[in-house]
């Protein structure tokens, strides 16, 4: 019988469409990365997705997360997120946690019922504890690396975290992963040099900020507002969930 994962079957077959739909994949940050690849998750079938984040839709996220809406204004992301999620896919088990993920929040969450981890956050020190959180328990992640002030697209590339270059991200996920005797870690990634963002008051939220009321981290306290657009953050996002779901299904 025909369904919304048909064409979807003609690729990958019946077992492996299966075998996507009793995985379950944590996608931590649900913003412009890793909104983009929960979706993609979702509409390739994958049975229970974990949603984590504690912001809420922003006016200035409208030009790249693909929940931001005029109509979603002021709603918690991952409640956003995964109303998208049930509507490509009913039968789906989508939770959600309304949490800031970092070394103090770490221990609410067990890895061991991940079938793979996303990190699409933005902190260091949150990334650190994903991979080290996921290493501990023997759990695939990827990891984003930086997509802020950057304008080309074509420009991501799969690697492991040793063999990238240029982005200073990277730079500093490495030294801090080699500290820790960290030996590898798959990660989406571009060489583009970033873009000096404008830094005239006007454009600059970190001035301006126009959060939702109740944002517990609004941009005013944020140490650096990067620049986006509509396609980088989706490129990225995209390429993660490709590689999540090629290594489900191997």
């Amino acid at each position: 019988m025909l369904n919304q994962f048909s064409r979807t079957e003609l690729l990958i077959g019946q077992d492996a469409v299966r075998k996507l739909a009793c995985s379950r994949v944590a996608v931590f940050g649900v913003g412009g990365v890793g909104g983009y690849a929960a979706e993609a998750l979702a509409r390739s079938g994958v049975g229970t997705l974990d949603l984590i984040d504690d912001d809420k839709v922003c006016l200035t996220n409208i030009n790249r997360q693909i929940h931001a809406l005029y109509s979603t204004l002021g709603q918690y992301k991952v409640d956003v997120a995964k109303a998208r999620c049930l509507d490509i896919n009913p039968n789906a088990v989508v939770n959600t946690y309304k949490i800031f993920y970092s070394p103090a929040t770490q221990s609410q969450f067990d890895f061991c019922q991940y079938d793979y981890v996303v990190d699409a956050i933005d902190t260091v020190t949150g990334k650190i504890a994903l991979v080290m959180q996921a290493k501990e328990s023997g759990t695939p992640i990827i990891s984003s690396m930086g997509a802020g002030n950057k304008m080309n697209a074509a420009a991501f590339e799969v690697a492991d975290i040793y063999e990238t270059s240029v982005c200073p991200l990277a730079k500093v996920m490495r030294r801090e992963l080699k500290r820790r005797a960290v030996s590898e870690l798959k990660v989406v990634y571009s060489k583009e040099v970033p873009v000096t963002p404008d830094a005239s008051e006007a454009a600059s939220c970190k001035n301006n900020c126009i959060c939702p009321p109740g944002t517990a981290r609004n941009c005013a306290a944020r140490r650096q507002i990067p620049g986006s657009n509509a396609f980088v953050p989706g490129v990225a996002g995209l390429i993660i969930a490709g590689e999540v779901i090629g290594d489900l299904i191997k």
